[in-house]
């Protein structure tokens, strides 16, 4: 087989399932360092979060870039950059350039903590979570080797971990939401003369 016809199409697809991996395992750790239950190590914890999130945006951006050296899609600038004006599954694809927007801009502002707000930083960067979850409807609407079992298996032992962590992570705060409206609405033991 030549590789070379192929090579810039090859080089976008590893990319894009490194930067599947790699965002899953990101968003497990993150959640992980978060938890109330977070070990005592939190630092070594961030630094990995962090290497993992950095590496994540340079494998989203090859897999963009590398597209352009494509002759079979020739998605052109646009069709890597401007969401939904592409050709090729404008939806899909279109949902993976806002995702990939999003995890820069968010991975990003965590060198912009100190101005932003440690606590508003917290808030926004829970939406990190969303642009995760676009960018696996991306993959699975949009990627060549989405249906494939190889892929969905390595694919799954990452994303799915994450997946769960996140989702007793909503359901946690849906709970202790739920509790304390509950509670709120318990009235204030009179006080009683004696």
């Amino acid at each position: 087989m030549n590789v070379a016809p192929h090579l810039f199409w090859i080089t976008s697809r590893a990319a894009g399932g490194a930067a599947l991996l790699l965002a899953s395992a990101s968003v497990a750790v993150g959640l992980m360092m978060s938890s109330r239950r977070a070990s005592a190590n939190k630092r070594d914890l961030r630094a990995v979060h962090e290497a993992m999130s950095l590496t994540t945006l340079a494998m989203v951006a090859l897999h963009g870039l590398s597209l352009l050296g494509d002759s079979y899609l020739n998605p052109g600038v646009a069709g890597i950059a401007i969401p939904f004006v592409g050709f090729y599954r404008p939806l899909w694809t279109g949902l993976g350039i806002v995702a990939g927007y999003g995890l820069a801009a968010l991975g990003l502002t965590y060198y912009l903590r100190d101005r932003i707000g440690a606590a508003r930083w917290r808030r926004l960067h829970r939406l990190t979570a969303v642009f995760w979850l676009a960018a696996i409807a991306h993959t699975i609407g949009a990627g060549s080797d989405a249906a494939q079992w190889w892929f969905l298996g390595v694919s799954g032992a990452l994303v799915l971990p994450a997946a769960a962590l996140l989702l007793l992570r909503w359901l946690g705060r849906w709970w202790d939401a739920r509790g304390s409206s509950e509670t709120a609405h318990i009235p204030a033991p009179r006080a009683t003369s004696g």
